[in-house]
This record gives structure tokens, C-alpha cells and sequence, in this order.
């Protein structure tokens, strides 16, 4: 049973009052207590004023009283309901107040009753849209503010600042938190709007409102020899026949324009792992390299159980298709498929990933004077952030298999602990621009 009444259920009482039912009645078809219906009319019933003025006399308008003073009043032409002198609702016999007896026991209101349209004095009526209205408007205004004790938002604020300063999400720091804070993530927000801490918009890794993007359309049919059999429509036919294998989407990231050092990056679908390796180029013979040496170091079959499809964009640093495929020996280690070209959206997890990595390295970051125990830094910090489409678990707690702990050894990687992950610049010592 909901605990808020529904507009449906208000235009039930509303009939039913017409219809003269009591309260109990009501109660019991609406599966709700006869007291819930008894405050529901008295809350939001509206009065419907009868008479005009100071004096509150069901007969007010018509009434031609003067001289009710007494002797004194003898020269007195003032109609006594004008006078301010004296009030005549105490000295007149024939007052009768505008409020009625009847509307301070059930049913509240006039609906029903038999003396509604003679009776000149003040009505209440209960309208289901009315009461609707009243009651939307005073859910939003109860829950504007802010209802935490200033004690309290002292203790948060000490909470948030020092892991936000390192880069953390609201939403990281609450999987991590949640029971100290006590609050919801939308509630901090507000909070934050509303400058009940230190910490400003400005300091959050990113709050935005995103506009519902259009379907683009791909703007170049461009086919290559190595698109042929590897398009996205081959990859979704693909997965269609083989709905249980695990994908992974490859993108590489790329510092300044100059030439330099690129970032070769592969993430797990399943588990939000990503893999960053260090090449010192953005060339096909980088890439293939990176792919001959995991497949050494893991072995042919561990690298076909990782990385049995992988999806990718059209750079030229993937155009080998085929030597990417097949191991030096000749044995095929993986499929590779392509997105349309301009079509990062088919890949969206790793793009997702990029955003993070992003806040550590920005645009425009050099990569030269990286070096791999930084590279391996990166990959355990990132992938030790609570992920919300891994009901906010870590990568690293998905990535648990046999072979995904042998990868992990291989790269020495090990998760960091939620308050010392940090998505800031400061992470590396010297990503210079």
C-alpha cells in the first residue's frame, strides 16, 4: 500500500462525501484508517467566505441596526455595524458568527448537508485536484532547506573536502562512507548548492546536466580491406550467435599533438577493468607489439580466454587486422571488429573510462616522461573506483577470474583503498604540459 494518497484516491473521497459515506466506509475501501481520511479532509478542505468585511455577521450586508448604545447614541445616525467606537457584536441580540458548529466534527465539510444552500454562513468544500495541488506543493517546500544540524554539516563537510580534493566522486565516496554520512547523493548535492559546506561545484570532478543526445549517423561509408567481415553489423550478428563471450573495446589515447609517447587503453565489458600500456608511438607495429608480448607473457590461451573479441575504431594503428588476430605462430588469438567510422557511442564503455583517466592526465598532458610504475599507478587507482553500472563495486572486485588474476600479477596491479584513491594531476610526479 502506498503511503501517500493518489489523485485517484482523492477523487474517491470526494464522491463518497457527496454521497454522505462516513469516514470508516471510506476508510475501509480505500484499505487506509478512518483517522488518515479525517485528516486528509481537515488538511486540505477550502473555505468559501460568505461575508465581507471587519464584522464577521451572517447578517452583515443587510443588516440597519443603529442607536444600540443606548441614550448616548440618541444622536447617532451611524449604522452601528460601521461604527468603530463600539462593536456591535457585542451589544446586538440578533448576532450569529459566519463559523459553523458543524465543521468541527465530521465530515468537516458543507457536502452533504441539508441546510447548504439556505445557510448564509462560511462553507467548506473538499475537491480532489484542490487537495492534490495543495499536497504537491507542500511535499516540495518540505523538502527544500536544509534539516541537517549545523554540528552535523561541520562533520560531513571534514568527511567530503580532503576525498574530494583527491578526486573522488560524491558517488565513490558514499559507497565508502555511506553509513558515516547518512545522507542520499541528491541531498549532498543540494547541500552543496546551497553552500552548507566548503566544498563548491567547482571542486566536483563533474556536474553537468546532459542533454538526450540524437542518434548520429555515421558521416563516411568509408571500407577498407581490413573492414571487410569486421563491421558493426558483422559484431552484433557475431554476438547474437555467441551471447555469453566477453568483449573488450581498445582505443588509444594520445597526448600533445607532437609525436611522442601514446597510451594503448582495453577495457572489459563485464567488469569495467581497464589496461593501459605505455607505447612509444601510435603506429601498428606499437599496437602489434603490446599484443605479441601479453600473449608470450599469459600464453596463447590465457590471451584467447581475455581477449576473445575486441572492438575497435578505425585508426590507422588498427588497420593490421590481421597480424593482430594471429599470433606469431600463426594461431588465431582473437576476433577484431570495427565501429562505423566517427561512431564512438558503439563503444561507449571505454570512452566512459577516458573521462576518468582524463581527470588525471588532461588534454594537452604530455606522455613522454611517463614511465611504466606510473602507467601501473593509473591502472590501480582508476580501476579502484566504485562504478554504479557494478552496483558501485570496484573493477577490481569484478575481475576476479583465473586468468584475470594471472593478468593482474603479470602487471603487478593491486587495488588501492577508497580514501587514498586519488583522479587528480598530483597522482604522477611529472606530467608536464
Amino acid at each position: 500500500m502506498a503511503k501517500h494518497l493518489t489523485l485517484t484516491e482523492r477523487a474517491f473521497i470526494e464522491r463518497a462525501l457527496a454521497q454522505d459515506y462516513s469516514f470508516a466506509y471510506i476508510g475501509k475501501v480505500l484499505d487506509r484508517s478512518d483517522t488518515t481520511i479525517a485528516r486528509e479532509v481537515k488538511r486540505y478542505r477550502v473555505f468559501v467566505e460568505r461575508t465581507v468585511g471587519r464584522n464577521d455577521c451572517i447578517y452583515y450586508q443587510t443588516c440597519l441596526r443603529n442607536r444600540l448604545c443606548g441614550e448616548n447614541a440618541f444622536n447617532c445616525y451611524l449604522r452601528c455595524k460601521l461604527c468603530t467606537d463600539a462593536d456591535c457584536r457585542e451589544l446586538c441580540d440578533h448576532y450569529v458568527s459566519k463559523d459553523c458548529a458543524k465543521l468541527n466534527r465530521a465530515p468537516y465539510v458543507c457536502t452533504g448537508c441539508t441546510e447548504q444552500k439556505s445557510c448564509r454562513r462560511n462553507h467548506a468544500y473538499y475537491t480532489a485536484h484542490r487537495a492534490q495541488a495543495a499536497y504537491r506543493k507542500e511535499l516540495s517546500s518540505s523538502r527544500r532547506g536544509i534539516r541537517t544540524e549545523p554540528e552535523r554539516l561541520v562533520e560531513i563537510g571534514k568527511l567530503l573536502s580532503p576525498l574530494i580534493a583527491r578526486g573522488q566522486s560524491i558517488n565513490q565516496i558514499l559507497v565508502n562512507h555511506s553509513g558515516e554520512i547518512g545522507l542520499s547523493e541528491k541531498t549532498i548535492y543540494n547541500y552543496i548548492d546551497s553552500n552548507a559546506f566548503s566544498v563548491k561545484n567547482i571542486d566536483l570532478p563533474k556536474k553537468v546536466v546532459y542533454r538526450q543526445r540524437r542518434k548520429k549517423q555515421p558521416l563516411t561509408k568509408m571500407e577498407y580491406r581490413c573492414r571487410c567481415g569486421r563491421t558493426i553489423e558483422d559484431f552484433n550478428s557475431f554476438l547474437e550467435m555467441n551471447p555469453d563471450i566477453p568483449v573488450v573495446e581498445m582505443d588509444t589515447v594520445k597526448g600533445k599533438r607532437t609525436k611522442g609517447k601514446v597510451l594503448l587503453t582495453l577495457i572489459f565489458r563485464q567488469s569495467s577493468f581497464m589496461l593501459i600500456f605505455l607505447m612509444k608511438d601510435g603506429t601498428q607495429s606499437s599496437v602489434l607489439s603490446v599484443f605479441d608480448s601479453l600473449t608470450k607473457e599469459l600464453s596463447l590461451r590465457a590471451f584467447r580466454a581475455l581477449f576473445p573479441v575486441i572492438l575497435t575504431d578505425n585508426g590507422v594503428e588498427f588497420k593490421d587486422a590481421d597480424s593482430l588476430e594471429f599470433a606469431p605462430s600463426n594461431c588465431q588469438r582473437t576476433r577484431i571488429f570495427y565501429c562505423d567510422p566517427q561512431a564512438s557511442w558503439q563503444k561507449p564503455h571505454i570512452e566512459k573510462s577516458h573521462t576518468l583517466l582524463r581527470r588525471i592526465l588532461p588534454k594537452g598532458t604530455s606522455f613522454d616522461d611517463l614511465t611504466q610504475e606510473e602507467i601501473r599507478l593509473l591502472i590501480c587507482h582508476l580501476n579502484s573506483v566504485p562504478r554504479e553500472i557494478l552496483h558501485n563495486r570496484t573493477p577490481f572486485a569484478c575481475f576476479t577470474g583465473e586468468y584475470e588474476k594471472k593478468l593482474l600479477d603479470l602487471l603487478t596491479c593491486s587495488p588501492v583503498p577508497p580514501d587514498e584513491v586519488c583522479l587528480k594531476p598530483a597522482l604522477l610526479k611529472h606530467p608536464t604540459k
